[in-house]
């Protein structure tokens, strides 16, 4: 019920979207969405077969789960993305698995599924989870109508009271 309605579309493995997360969450948590100022939803915008696979993964325990473990993915951002810099042409096999495979070699092999099963995701849970084709074909398709519905260019992107805004404009500078 807050006036101002505040919609991330935004990219788990976009830099951007990750300095905007560590930079923004106790601001934005504490002072607006706290005082009920402001309601905030954050929808995954997938960019790549990584970033859905750890979006999915963002979903595989309760829902009141999410939001922790998307901040923790951002926070270990750097991280995780230097880990599959180091993978390169050796993840390309794994796109070509049949979809029930694909995102769970892709954890496998880029350290998802460890990084998540230390945050209370367990590797079978996991496995489960990103053995759903339909979920992932589902969640890339409704990111790709938001992106048509929304004009989405580029990760991240805010709408404030349903009018569409871009990225770092709302990154508080020092």
């Amino acid at each position: 019920e807050a006036p101002i309605k505040l919609v991330e579309f935004a990219s788990l493995t976009c830099p951007h979207c990750g300095e905007f997360a560590e930079k923004s969450k106790t601001e934005l948590r504490k002072t607006f969405v706290d005082s009920g100022r402001v309601s905030f939803e954050f929808r995954n915008y997938v960019r790549d077969a990584i970033d859905l696979t750890a979006a999915q993964l963002t979903r595989c325990a309760a829902p009141q789960s999410f939001f922790a473990l998307t901040e923790q993915v951002f926070a270990q951002q750097d991280a995780l993305l230097a880990r599959l810099q180091t993978q390169g042409a050796q993840l390309q096999p794994l796109l070509e698995l049949p979809e029930n495979q694909r995102y769970v070699q892709l954890a496998e092999a880029t350290g998802l599924t460890e990084f998540f099963a230390g945050r209370g995701i367990a590797r079978d849970q996991a496995s489960a989870c990103l053995a759903k084709g339909a979920d992932a074909t589902a969640l890339a398709n409704q990111s790709g109508d938001q992106g048509k519905q929304y004009k989405i260019t580029g990760t991240p992107t805010f709408m404030i009271n349903g009018e569409a805004r871009k990225g770092r404009w709302l990154i508080a500078t020092d």
